[in-house]
């Protein structure tokens, strides 16, 4: 049999990170509260209601739009969806169809350190459905969610492995969260996926019945669900028995398994047609040039910087980018850093330019290793005491070797607590690095007494004693000894 080419295209729904619904004054914020109390009868699709765009909701939805290189529809549609779920209330669901918000888009994501582009055929705008939960054989219906303002993008079947649809998706919830369009976290429902795949013979340009698998909420579940449907897909092929009818099937987590729900709908089953209560939505020029000019600095333009204007390493620079909130408060301590050199250390800017990479690596490991350390599992970033310009110090003091790495160790702790200044910390706790040869010289000498063998083995050429009695001296100052000093004079006394 030919070999068989995957062809996987994605549909995302991301939940709009707005106060209010789609089409109502009801608070955004259904999943923090009491189920079924924030509903309205607009949102609950009570007759004589009408329903008003939510401007917001536009303009986030514009934003991500921009940020996939899609092109603006200055004038759209709504349209009524239609069909009937029991967490739908109206019995229709409000959305766009033929004249969406955005269309033909594209990013490039990297694939094995290789660029590749996946395609964007179109972001619409939409109201979400309420949620169900089934309970000792009911099904439940919290309408809190119901009328929720949702984006959902549509990619081009430009997918070849699951591993590049699970990039993507990482990549997408990360540009959301630059945007501030939403928080996009899969297990809360604030980005839901559903993945569409089919097989084909290599080199067919055909596209053959596809499989929409359903219920996916994480990015490796995404993963495994498409690997899984490869291998089963896989075999119909090779019995000469190819999916024949486009299926919707959902994702068994239990058991790692699609599982086969129904056929899926075209359409023309949802009997689409303009919503008569919504008048067309029309983008302004001038609403269009404000999104353009509110784009902020994107993720992978953000690796690129760090590691030109910093120095840092490409997998650094990633991991810290990962997160808007750390990636911006690591720069900030950059450039508290920058000023304790320039303005208060009385150096050229030259000088902080000879050491910027050093302590941009210093940086980069104490706060993702020491600071991070600290955080407890829910830490949120806005709860942190420490500022920049306080980080900035302690990160000098521990570069100029007034303070060693276990004294540093100590204050960020304390920092972390109080948020207090670095210098009155290490003041109160006594743990100023002892610099002075003369007092260093008496503590070596007194160590080597303390313990006469290891000393004559020493001098007998196990050279390997001289970290030992490196530790011994810590050990006796307190942790305030500057161990390179102490290693120096040790070795000097041989």
């Amino acid at each position: 049999m030919k070999k068989l080419e995957t062809i996987i295209g994605l549909e995302i729904h991301l939940q709009l990170k707005t106060k209010s619904k789609m089409f109502c004054a009801c608070s955004n914020d259904g999943e923090n509260q009491q189920v079924n109390t924030t509903i309205c009868p607009i949102c609950l699709g009570h007759p004589g209601t009408l329903p008003t765009i939510n401007a917001e909701a536009v303009k986030l939805g514009m934003l991500l739009a921009l940020a996939l290189n899609c092109q603006i529809n200055q004038k759209s549609k709504f349209d009524r969806k239609n069909y009937f779920y029991p967490d739908l209330p109206k019995g229709y669901q409000i959305s766009q169809f033929d004249i969406p918000l955005a269309v033909d888009g594209h990013v490039v994501i990297e694939i094995n350190n290789k660029p590749q582009r996946i395609g964007i055929e179109r972001l619409h705008l939409e109201e979400d459905a309420g949620k169900n939960s089934h309970v000792a054989g009911q099904t439940l219906v919290d309408f809190n969610r119901a009328g929720t303002p949702l984006a959902e993008i549509v990619t081009r079947p430009d997918f070849r492995t699951a591993e590049a649809a699970k990039i993507f998706l990482q990549d997408l919830r990360l540009l959301a969260r630059y945007l501030g369009v939403s928080d996009a976290e899969m297990e809360k429902g604030h980005m839901r996926c559903d993945a569409n795949i089919s097989l084909r013979p290599l080199g067919d340009t055909n596209l053959y019945p596809k499989t929409e698998v359903k219920n996916i909420n994480s990015f490796k579940a995404v993963e495994k669900a498409l690997l899984f449907e490869v291998l089963r897909q896989t075999e119909l092929w090779e019995k000469n028995t190819p999916p024949h009818l486009t299926a919707t099937r959902g994702w068994d987590e239990n058991k790692q398994i699609t599982v086969e729900q129904r056929t899926k709908e075209g359409s023309s089953d949802y009997r689409y047609f303009p919503e008569p209560d919504l008048p067309p939505l029309i983008i302004s020029d001038q609403m269009l040039a404000y999104s353009k000019s509110a784009m902020p600095e994107f993720p992978q333009a953000k690796v690129a910087r760090l590691m030109t204007e910093y120095g840092l390493s490409n997998s650094d620079a990633k991991i810290l980018v990962q997160n808007k909130h750390w990636a911006d408060f690591w720069e900030q301590v950059m450039s508290d850093l920058q000023a304790w050199f320039v303005r208060a250390g009385g150096q050229a800017e030259s000088v902080w330019e000879n050491h910027k990479a050093n302590l941009a690596k210093l940086n980069f490991n104490w706060l993702t290793s020491e600071l991070f350390g600290l955080l407890p599992g829910n830490f949120n970033f806005s709860d942190l005491k420490i500022s920049s310009e306080n980080m900035a110090e302690l990160l000098n003091l521990v570069y100029q070797n007034k303070i060693n790495s276990s004294a540093g160790q100590m204050i960020l702790k304390e920092m972390f607590v109080s948020g207090a200044d670095p210098s009155q910390i290490a003041e109160k706790l006594d743990l100023a690095q002892i610099d002075d040869v003369a007092a260093l010289e008496d503590l070596v000498v007194k160590v080597f007494m303390l313990y006469p063998e290891q000393y004559n083995d020493l001098k007998n050429g196990k050279e390997a004693l001289i970290k030992f009695f490196v530790g011994k001296v810590m050990f006796e100052s307190k942790g305030k000894a500057n161990p390179q000093k102490v290693e120096e004079i040790i070795k000097n006394k041989l």
